[in-house]
C-alpha cells in the first residue's frame, strides 16, 4: 500500500507515474476488479458539496494529483501544521508565488503530477507488451474511434477492442454494458467528464463481467484525437497550463476561477479554522 494523505477529504496517493502505471498493471492482471480516479482542484470542490461523490472517490483503488493546484496543497498543508494565523497567510502567499518563480518547492510532499492524460498513454504503451485488452467509452460521436486509430499506429501491438460514445445518462447503460460485455477486454478508459465518469463506474463495474480496471480520464480523448490541443510541456511544468486552455476555450472561464482563485482559499480558509 502507498501512503496517502487528505486533501479536502480526498485520499491521495503518493505516487509517481511508474509507481501508478505498474499499480494500474498489476490491476488490469488482478481476478478482482479495480478503479483509479484522477482528482484535480475542481474535482475537490465538487466532492466537498456532494458526499457521495466524495465517498466515490475515497473508495477508488488509486488516486492520483492530477493538477499542480494538488501538490501546491498537499505541500501547504505540511508547511502549516504547526504554524500561527498571521504565518499561514504569509506561507499561502509565498508558496503560491513558488508555483511559478520556483515550482521544485511544491513537489516535496507530492512528488510528481501524475495526470490522467499521461497515464492512460503509458498504460496504453504497456498494455500492447502485456496482452491486455482495452475499450473506449466516452467523448463526442466518433472521437473514440479516432483515438483507437492513433493509438494502434502510436504502439504497435495494442489490442482495442470496443469503442463507444454513449452517455452517463442512464438509459444508455444497458447498452453500454452489452457491448462491453461482448468483449474480453480488461482496461476501461472513460471519458465523461466529472463527477458523471466517476459515478458511472462506481455504479456500472460490477456489472461490466471482463473489465478489471476503470478509469476516468475527463478529457484524455479529445486531447489525443487532436480535437484540443494540450499546453506546451514548459506551461505544464509551472503549473500554467489553465492559462493555455483558457485562451482556447473561454468557456471554460468559469472553471479555470474554480481552480486557480477559488481552490487555493477555500484551502487557505481551512487551515485558517
Amino acid at each position: 500500500m502507498s501512503e496517502t494523505i487528505k486533501i479536502l477529504k480526498v485520499r491521495f496517493d503518493k505516487i509517481t507515474m511508474d509507481e501508478a502505471l505498474a499499480k494500474a498493471i498489476s490491476f488490469a492482471k488482478d481476478k478482482k476488479q479495480h478503479y483509479i480516479c484522477t482528482p484535480n482542484p475542481e474535482i475537490l470542490l465538487t466532492a466537498e458539496k456532494n458526499p457521495k461523490y466524495l465517498e466515490i472517490l475515497n473508495h477508488s483503488d488509486l488516486n492520483i494529483a492530477d493538477g499542480t493546484g494538488i501538490l501546491w496543497a498537499a505541500q501547504f498543508t505540511k508547511i502549516t501544521e504547526k504554524s500561527k494565523k498571521i504565518g499561514i497567510f504569509a506561507k499561502w502567499l509565498s508558496s503560491l508565488s513558488s508555483i511559478l518563480f520556483y515550482p521544485k518547492y511544491i513537489h516535496t510532499e507530492l512528488s510528481e503530477r501524475v495526470t490522467g492524460t499521461d497515464l492512460m498513454q503509458k498504460i496504453c504503451e504497456k498494455s500492447a507488451k502485456e496482452n491486455l485488452k482495452i475499450f473506449l467509452l466516452g467523448a463526442a460521436e466518433g472521437v473514440a474511434e479516432k483515438v483507437k486509430e492513433i493509438l494502434e499506429k502510436r504502439y504497435p501491438g495494442i489490442k482495442v477492442k470496443g469503442t463507444f460514445a454513449g452517455s452517463t445518462s442512464q438509459k444508455y447503460e444497458k447498452i453500454i454494458i452489452e457491448k462491453i460485455n461482448k468483449t474480453d477486454t480488461q482496461i476501461l478508459f472513460v471519458a465523461y467528464g466529472a463527477p458523471g465518469q466517476e459515478i458511472w463506474i462506481s455504479r456500472n463495474i460490477t456489472k461490466l463481467k471482463n473489465i478489471k480496471l476503470a478509469i476516468g480520464i475527463g478529457g484524455a480523448f479529445d486531447y489525443i484525437a487532436g480535437v484540443r490541443k494540450r499546453a506546451p510541456k514548459w506551461l505544464q511544468k509551472i503549473g500554467a497550463e489553465w492559462l493555455y486552455r483558457l485562451i482556447q476555450q473561454p468557456s471554460r472561464i468559469k472553471r479555470i476561477f474554480n481552480a486557480t482563485i477559488k481552490f487555493p482559499i477555500k484551502i487557505l480558509k481551512k487551515r485558517l479554522k
